[in-house]
């Protein structure tokens, strides 16, 4: 690493520390070990935080620390299956509070990634950008014969801001899981891995890129959706190139009611394409919200932003839709089986505790016509459940939960009358047909053959080898048993304390033995020229006391 990168680590872990002192945190920074910042608040500040919540002031310092640290709060509130739901309330309220760069910063960025003068690739080039973000903003142009275009163009130099910062943050990761409980419990530095792989992703506009060329395939197939053209001659990894789409955003509904358009279908067409992605493609818009979404004059949806997507394997998907027919037939064990397919349930959770909780979620649906069942609200509450349990639910399915819960927000500001249950039913239902299609089924086995093949190819030579332990006598047995460790643990201990109850009794004999011998021969108690019988005495003390304080502590 170069001196100029080293001081600029120390001048970004100077500002991380005085950001935490200033919303409160003060003693994470220490915890850390972050340099002292020497920053005093002041008594009237130090009442304004007392005043805040902690997800309050974790936007705020969030909010401070700039672009890395937005998107790693906004990708952090799609898992409310590692973090508390009153913390995830507040970072779904970040905001990118970045000026625009300059247009000729932008000329400069868009020639050197396209490799010709700006006169040469655009008959006309917009000076403001259409919007502005933390990684990039997007201007309208013009191509040379006359097609309208947005040109998304990456922040100068914010792919070495972001990467410092996450260097920064997996750093300080490591640290607080070797230093903090709370660290070790969220699996923070797992967290901070994951977020910086969807982080790098989004950097990438060629990757994005691809997305839409996707979507556009599977969209080909479903009426009234459109995905705007790439135009790769235009593309690079800092530069997007793809149609101009003119259209009113689903948020805003005064202008949709002035042009007339019909919320109800506007709302069906929506939530089908959105169920459409997850169900039947398994790679979904991983942010469907309102601003990504134009309606436009004819009555059709345009999708925009593809840089996060979801994907859900054909398994995943039928687990998800065990978990959706454990809910409807209140059936806690389908429930927990979905539950254990979609994540991982580790060996020491306390299984009767998460059959009570699943009980006590199954029985909040219990009669509720589907009409009124929140699929988004119920993906939550599972993941609540997860976060109790310890148990770690995929990205993907995590993702999945915050686009249903978009979906229903999005489709209620619409029409508040307007059921998703009833367009997802139809869906849920072939997914339950496909899960028990004999085609399916069969193609299954087919796909596995080779798995099995190779398994049998295997089955002489493992015999073989068992077959010459036995002989050698060299046969072992394995056993697992839940506890076990512990028992063993505790076993241990019990042991070396009789041990030494034996060694201090034995201790004891001996010098009462010496006592004895001493004041029958009228001798002195000092062996060669030591108080055996003083020092002796001391020691059985000390081991004494010693015996009574482990047992009490052990209960």
């Amino acid at each position: 690493m170069s001196v100029r990168s080293k001081f600029r680590h120390l001048q970004r872990y100077r500002e991380i520390a005085i950001a935490f002192v200033r919303n409160g945190f003060g003693y994470i920074a220490k915890d850390l070990g972050l340099p002292d910042t020497g920053l005093v608040l002041r008594g009237g500040e130090r009442q304004g935080i007392r005043k805040r919540g902690v997800g309050e002031r974790l936007r705020m310092f969030l909010e401070e620390l700039g672009p890395t640290f937005v998107k790693l709060g906004q990708m952090a509130s799609i898992r409310p299956d590692l973090i508390p739901a009153g913390i995830i309330a507040e970072l779904e309220q970040l905001q990118d509070h970045v000026q625009p760069f300059s247009y000729l910063e932008a000329v400069h960025i868009i020639e050197d990634e396209l490799g010709s003068p700006l006169e040469q690739l655009f008959a006309e080039f917009s000076e403001e950008p259409l919007a502005s973000a933390s990684i990039g903003q997007v201007y309208r142009a013009k191509l040379v014969d006359g097609t309208v275009v947005a040109v998304k163009v990456q922040r100068p130099s914010i792919q070495k801001v972001i990467e410092t910062d996450l260097d920064i943050l997996s750093e300080l990761a490591r640290v607080a899981e070797h230093r903090l409980e709370w660290a070790r419990n969220y699996r923070l530095r797992d967290m901070i891995d994951e977020i910086a792989r969807a982080l790098r992703a989004e950097l990438d506009y060629g990757l994005e890129a691809r997305n839409a060329e996707r979507f556009a395939a599977q969209s080909s197939r479903f009426d009234g959706i459109i995905i705007p053209a790439v135009y790769w001659e235009y593309t690079s990894k800092l530069v997007l190139t793809m149609d101009y789409v003119e259209g009113i955003k689903l948020s805003d509904r005064e202008r949709l009611e002035q042009e007339g358009y019909d919320h109800k279908k506007l709302a069906e067409r929506y939530s089908k394409a959105i169920f459409h992605q997850v169900l039947v493609d398994g790679f979904f818009h991983g942010d469907p919200h309102p601003g990504n979404v134009l309606a436009l004059p004819d009555g059709n949806l345009a999708f925009l932003d593809f840089g996060m997507v979801g994907r859900l394997t054909p398994d995943m998907k039928q687990h998800f839709a065990t978990f959706v027919i454990g809910l409807r037939n209140q059936s806690t064990s389908t429930i927990i089986r979905a539950i254990n397919g979609m994540g991982f349930i580790p060996d020491d959770t306390d299984r009767k505790a998460l059959r009570a909780d699943v009980d006590e979620m199954r029985d909040k649906y219990y009669k509720v016509p589907l009409s009124q069942v929140k699929i988004g609200e119920s993906v939550n509450e599972l993941f609540a459940l997860a976060f109790r349990h310890g148990i770690r639910i995929p990205s993907e399915l995590t993702l999945l939960g915050k686009t249903f819960l978009t979906l229903e927000g999005v489709v209620t500001a619409l029409d508040p009358n307007f059921s998703v249950f009833d367009v997802a039913e139809p869906f849920g239902r072939k997914l339950v047909i496909e899960k028990l299609d004999p085609r399916r089924l069969a193609r299954k086995w087919v796909d596995d053959i080779p798995d099995y093949l190779e398994l049998l190819s295997d089955v002489p030579l493992s015999l073989r080898s068992v077959l010459n332990m036995m002989r050698r006598g060299r046969l072992g047995l394995d056993l697992a048993i839940p506890e076990l460790n512990a028992v063993l643990k505790k076993l241990d201990q019990i042991s070396n304390r009789l041990s030494l109850s034996i060694v201090l009794l034995s201790f004891s004999i001996i010098m009462v033995g010496l006592i004895i011998g001493s004041s029958m021969g009228h001798q002195s108690t000092l062996l060669w020229d030591i108080p055996a019988i003083e020092i002796g005495f001391g020691i059985a003390s000390i081991l004494f006391v010693w015996l009574i304080v482990a047992i009490i502590r052990s209960r």
